[in-house]
Formats: structure tokens, sequence, C-alpha cells
């Protein structure tokens, strides 16, 4: 018997999820009844999630610091604790800012940025077009722009020295670490999201080693990271002339290393 042939839905699906081992199916069971037009499709979404569909994935959205961020299949899920990286942006930057987000992925933490701060400039750019697809629907309805391409490389000459903050979610899970990621990422999400390379730093490195070009004099460089590669991605910072430090979030298990371009240039 389907679950569109049950009665009633939500206790239906939330026997379906419980017996795939989502732990919290009472949850998730709420969001998908809410979601879904029809049993039909809300048979068609259970689906999806019990064969391991990331429930961002199965919703199209996810919750981010206050709104809900268009996520499409095959993109990279925004975490929770990444909201620690957005409020940390949102303490530095100044009023009316340039703000780029590098690996933006749905493009969720510099649509959150500037939403909250209502006004300023937005560029977001991944190399994944599926991401940049996502991207554009969640980072134009504030009015930035996104761009597909490598790091860098597809922004605007014009932004060389206007960046007031920079922020960067790279991918930091090393090569060989790959493989026990909960199957959710593993299985579902693009690898060139979440390998950072040999030790994860790959990317982070090459974002810092360009980020002074683009930063404006004061502007800021924020990256997450996690603890126990912190000191590497802050020598890094120190390394091509950014001042650093650690800010950490134990509440969320966040850490992010933030740099600051000197105002001597």
């Amino acid at each position: 018997m389907s679950v569109s042939e049950l009665y009633p839905p939500h206790s239906a699906v939330v026997s379906a999820l419980r017996s795939a081992g989502c732990v919290f199916a009472e949850d998730e069971a709420v969001l998908l009844v809410s979601a879904a037009r029809d049993r039909g499709e809300l048979a068609a979404m259970v689906e999806r999630r019990v064969i391991g569909l990331p429930l961002e994935h199965v919703l199209g959205w996810a919750e981010f610091h206050g709104r809900r961020m268009a996520v499409d299949p095959g993109v990279f899920v925004p975490r929770r604790r990444s909201e620690f990286l957005v409020d940390r942006a949102l303490a530095l930057a100044p009023p009316r800012p340039v703000v780029v987000d590098l690996c933006c992925g749905s493009g969720a933490l510099g649509a959150a940025v500037l939403h909250t701060l209502g006004a300023g400039e937005l560029h977001a750019a991944d190399i994944e077009p599926a991401a940049v697809r996502c991207a554009r629907r969640n980072v134009e309805p504030v009015g930035g722009r996104v761009y597909e391409g490598d790091l860098y490389a597809p922004l605007p000459g014009r932004l060389a020295g206007r960046v007031d903050v920079l922020i960067a979610n790279a991918p930091y899970v090393p090569s060989g670490e790959i493989g026990l990621l909960p199957p959710e990422a593993r299985d579902h999400e693009p690898l060139v999201a979440l390998d950072g390379g040999a030790d994860g730093l790959d990317i982070q490195r090459r974002v810092t080693a360009q980020a002074r070009r683009w930063l404006a004099p004061g502007g800021a460089l924020l990256i997450e990271t996690s603890g126990r590669q912190a000191p590497r991605t802050e020598a890094a910072f120190t390394g091509h002339g950014l001042g650093a430090r650690v800010a950490v979030c134990e509440e969320r298990d966040a850490t992010v290393v933030i740099g600051t371009r000197p105002d001597d240039g």
C-alpha cells in the first residue's frame, strides 16, 4: 500500500520516515505534509526522502538565517552552522557594503547578508552550473548578481580593491574523509562542494592568495573551516598579508577565520 492510500497522512509519513532511519521523523513529516499539494505528491516526496535524498532537496528549500532559501537537487545544502559566518559578516559590514560570496552554492549566505542589511551590492560566484541556476533564485530577488566560473575569475574587474565583505564557504573536507560523510551529503551533493584536497585547505588557500587584490582597505575576508584546521587557515591569511583571527561558536559547532586588509593597502 502506498503512502497516498493511507490515512491519516501524517502518521503514515512518520512511520515511513522512522523506518528509513530519519532521526527527526515527526518534524520532517510536518514539513512534508505541509508542502505537498495532494497525497500523490506527498507519496512521491516521502519516497525520495526514504531513499536518502536530503530533506531540503525534497522540499526545494532550506531554512537559513530566518528565511527559506531555494535549494535544488544536486546543490550543496546550506548548513545552519554557516549562519555564524553570516552573523560575523554582518557585524563587520559598513553601510551599503560591496559583498562577494565565493563558492556560493545556493547563494544562501550572500543573500542572507544583503537581505538583513537591506542595502548594498552583492556578487556571488560558483563553478557548478546547477548551483549558479539555484543561486540566482536566491540572490537576484535581493538585487544581487551571480556568475559562473572558478572563484574570482568571473567577477567584474571593477570590483578589485572595492570589496568590503568577502565570504567563502569553500569546501574543506579532506579528500580521504569524503567517505566518512553522511550519505545525504556524500551521495547527493556535488563533490566539488565538499572535497578540499589532501588536507582540506586547497580551495581556502586559493581564495586567500588573491583576497588582498579584491578587498577594499579595511575590508574583511571570512572563511568557514573546522576547529582543527583553523590554525592552518589562519596561517594562510597572515601569509598573504591579512590580519587574522579565529571566531568560534560552540553552540553551532562553527569556526570562522576572519582576515582584514590593512588600511594602508
